[in-house]
């Protein structure tokens, strides 16, 4: 399934319906050594992956650099790259000696909010630099959630002008929330929007107003967090799983575990079931999931290529489990 492709609307990005996010490499809340963050995207490569994701955000720009080091040896116009635009880094003029934004790195540089015309045009120069290439594919707005202004009247205009000139093929904004990402459908000419965790097998908010609007509007959904950080992402969820990065409760916890059970009567698991179910709908572009080591990168690529049968959505849908 990796190798299949699907167009951006409007772009010539044929984005890889499978992507490798690039935040756990970042020492995404641990170190993870060099070696096996490059071998965690060399594997992805062998396997056939082609679109990789990354941000100056993840590990103040250790992601990208480590991205940039495992395709170096690769052909650029073989795959597809996109990284953020919103966070500068700079000197930390007050380090305490590690990252207070859940990354396992040094604080020696600092995250500066931009999202002005000069910070977009300054972020990518320097992810170029860190990623060691002449071009990125896609450019999202990231988490511009309290910046709606800066970034609608900055980023959005900096970017489509990009675009058109040919600089990058598309551009987007990623964000844990549907709400906003419906203004920038509705009211820019955004491309493609990364959807952190609304659409899922266990929480499908987006699918009221937002995959509406994509469709409408012709704009691609890049699909991120479809095991809602880590509740779904074992046959059966731990009791100490976390959602939206803080431990579960309870009541999501029993919806899990029984999605779970009814996983299992139809053959299949609920990590093979959340990552098939976004493509279910047709605005749905692309998947990204944060891979850390080789071995998640081939459990990942074994649960893609796992088929889930149609009786399991049908029988979600009359439990009203699904939309």
């Amino acid at each position: 399934m990796q190798t299949e492709t699907r167009t951006i609307p409007g772009t010539a990005v044929r984005l890889p319906v499978l992507g490798f996010g690039g935040a756990p490499i970042g020492n995404l809340y641990r170190q993870v050594p060099e070696q096996e963050a490059v071998e965690a995207v060399e594997t992805a490569w062998e396997g056939g992956v082609r679109y990789f994701d990354t941000a100056p955000h993840y590990g103040l720009g250790l992601s990208e650099h480590r991205l940039g080091k495992a395709l170096a040896g690769q052909d650029r116009s073989s795959y597809v790259l996109s990284t953020k635009v919103g966070r500068l880094l700079r000197p930390n003029p007050s380090p305490n000696g590690k990252d207070s934004e859940g990354f396992d790195v040094p604080d020696n540089l600092a995250r500066v909010r931009d999202y002005s015309r000069d910070g977009v045009l300054r972020s990518i120069e320097e992810s170029l630099q860190r990623l060691g290439t002449d071009r990125i594919d896609v450019v999202y707005i990231h988490d511009p959630d309290d910046y709606w202004t800066e970034a609608v009247n900055g980023a959005a205009p900096t970017l489509s002008a990009l675009r058109d000139e040919g600089v990058i093929g598309a551009w987007g904004a990623g964000m844990n929330q549907s709400e906003m990402l419906a203004r920038f459908v509705t009211e820019t000419d955004i491309d493609v929007i990364m959807l952190a965790g609304r659409y899922t097998l266990l929480e499908q908010g987006a699918a009221q107003e937002l995959l509406p609007a994509c469709l409408e509007r012709e704009v691609g959904v890049v699909n991120v967090g479809v095991f809602n950080s880590g509740l779904l992402s074992k046959d059966r969820p731990a009791r100490d799983a976390t959602y939206n990065y803080a431990p579960a409760p309870q009541e999501l916890l029993d919806r899990a575990n029984l999605l779970a059970d009814i996983c299992e009567s139809h053959g299949t698991t609920l990590p093979a079931a959340a990552l098939q179910y976004p493509y279910l709908h047709p605005a749905v572009t692309s998947v990204v999931l944060g891979m850390r080591t080789p071995e998640q990168v081939k459990q990942n690529l074994d649960l893609a290529s796992k088929a889930v049968p149609d009786q399991l959505w049908d029988d979600l849908r009359h439990r009203g489990l699904i939309i």
